[in-house]
Order: C-alpha cells, then sequence, then structure tokens
C-alpha cells in the first residue's frame, strides 16, 4: 500500500467507480510531478493503482 495520501483516495474513487475524482487525482498528481512538487513515487505508486484496482460500476440507487 502506498504511503501517499493522494493513491489511498484513488483506490477508494476507484472501488466506488467515481471516475471524476480519479481523473481530478490524476490530473493534480501529473501537475505536481510536472512543477517537480512530487517525486516520481507518488506518480508510480498512482499507475500501479490505476492497473491493480478496477473501476467499479457505480450502483444506480
Amino acid at each position: 500500500m502506498s504511503q501517499h495520501q493522494s493513491v489511498k483516495d484513488y483506490i477508494t474513487a476507484r472501488a466506488a467507480g467515481d471516475a471524476a475524482r480519479c481523473a481530478e487525482i490524476v490530473a493534480d498528481v501529473t501537475a505536481r510531478y510536472s512543477t517537480r512538487t512530487t517525486d516520481g513515487t507518488e506518480l508510480r505508486d498512482l499507475q500501479e493503482a490505476n492497473r491493480a484496482h478496477p473501476l467499479a460500476q457505480p450502483t444506480v440507487q
């Protein structure tokens, strides 16, 4: 499990089927990586989470 809160939030959003939230997290982490606010480990962990956790289908209520 990643130490980055963004990755934990991403996994939670994937499990909930929240594609919009996933996209927000990816955009935020990518922007921070682009400006060197974060090192590559956060982005790497996010990519690994993307492969390991399929996007669930949201339940209709």
